[in-house]
């Protein structure tokens, strides 16, 4: 690993973040003709309401499918029944989520364009998910030797060391049992969010508060040695 990534990992540890779904909605604008008539017949009853949510689950299941195929090559593991479930299981879900949240449609884009989003973003949910299945989910450092940086010179990897010294000790003692397996899952194993909640059997929400305070905890830490991570991003640019 380069001191560059190894600080980007670094960073991970201790970075706030907020999930996308948390970022200000942009202001109103003016809806376009077809959005109108989109957001009008989803929200009338009977028939009219039935046939528009039949057209918008068929665009759905077309971006699904369309985010699978691009998506295959990196799934060999995956039959094209198992694709095709995705593909299906996407498009339910983004129905009802689009659905659900017609009165936080903006206008920034057309709604077609809107709503085309929520299947991508649930084909690769759905993916990780498989691409998960049957394998253990690490809740514990596989190797610290992970954020060692390539290429310093002698005082640059003294510093590193401290710091990650700093930052191992921060993990094993300033943090609660959950806080240290969520973050070491995260943030240090890599394990996709939708799949740890699923394993832990909570919400993306609550996962995403633990994060931020093990975060905020680990920077105290640092503080109350005296150290930071800013003079080794000096060092790696």
């Amino acid at each position: 690993m380069s001191a560059a990534a190894a600080v980007t990992v670094r960073r991970e540890l201790v970075e706030p973040g907020l999930p996308v779904a948390q970022a200000a909605a942009p202001p109103t604008t003016p809806l376009d003709p077809q959005s109108r008539e989109w957001l009008r017949s989803l929200r009338s009853v009977g028939a009219g309401r039935d046939a528009a949510v039949g057209r918008l689950h068929a665009l759905l299941l077309r971006a699904a499918r369309f985010e699978v195929a691009r998506r295959r090559p990196m799934l060999p593991h995956l039959r094209g029944d198992d694709l095709d479930d995705v593909a299906n299981q996407a498009a339910d879900d983004a129905l009802v989520s689009v659905l659900a949240r017609l009165d936080s449609f903006r206008g920034a884009s057309r709604f077609t364009t809107w709503a085309y989003k929520f299947a991508l973003l649930e084909v690769a949910v759905k993916l990780r998910r498989r691409a998960w299945q049957g394998r253990e989910v690490p809740l514990e450092p596989e190797s610290w030797s992970l954020f060692s940086g390539s290429g310093l010179e002698p005082d640059e990897e003294a510093e590193q060391g401290e710091l990650l010294a700093a930052l191992q000790r921060g993990i094993e003692e300033a943090l609660t049992k959950h806080q240290r397996r969520v973050l070491v899952a995260l943030a240090l194993n890599g394990v996709p969010i939708d799949v740890l909640a699923e394993r832990l059997g909570t919400t993306r929400g609550a996962l995403y508060k633990t994060l931020h305070d093990a975060r905020r905890k680990l920077r105290r830490h640092l503080a109350d040695l005296g150290l930071s991570l800013d003079s080794l991003e000096e060092t790696d640019r």
